[in-house]
């Protein structure tokens, strides 16, 4: 995964973009092809307007996600969070479309073979 770090009006140390890089290498999947993070300060400066927004880029829709904090630490590790359940719901919703196609395919098997004998047919006959 490619990670891109930006940090908007200031230098972000080299300890920040390590921090995030370990933190975004917790994600668990194999298809995301970069990752866009951008750190940001709020309009005021004031510490408790620091912005982290991360983008992860994956075929199809890509995540994103945008966090405030008093420091850019909790906003990544709040950011990664979000990230992690947006992952996990896909990757549900794609498991479930499985599932549902599978159930779909049973069932034309078995009105199929009723129409085409008019016998009783197991469902163990059609799993095979």
């Amino acid at each position: 995964m490619d990670i891109i770090i930006q940090s908007l009006g200031f230098k972000a140390s080299n300890a920040l973009e390590s921090y995030i890089r370990e933190k975004l290498n917790t994600l668990k999947t194999d298809k995301i092809v970069r990752a866009n993070v951008t750190l940001y300060k709020g309009p005021d400066s004031t510490p408790e307007n620091n912005y982290c927004e991360i983008r992860l880029e994956v075929p199809g829709q890509d995540h994103f996600v945008k966090k405030v904090s008093p420091h850019f630490e909790p906003a990544v590790n709040e950011c990664v969070d979000v990230l992690q359940a947006q992952i996990a719901k896909v990757r549900g919703r794609k498991e479930d479309g499985n599932r549902h196609q599978d159930k779909s395919n049973i069932q034309d098997v078995l009105l199929q073979e009723d129409s085409d004998n008019n016998e009783d047919v197991e469902l163990e006959d059609v799993v095979k």
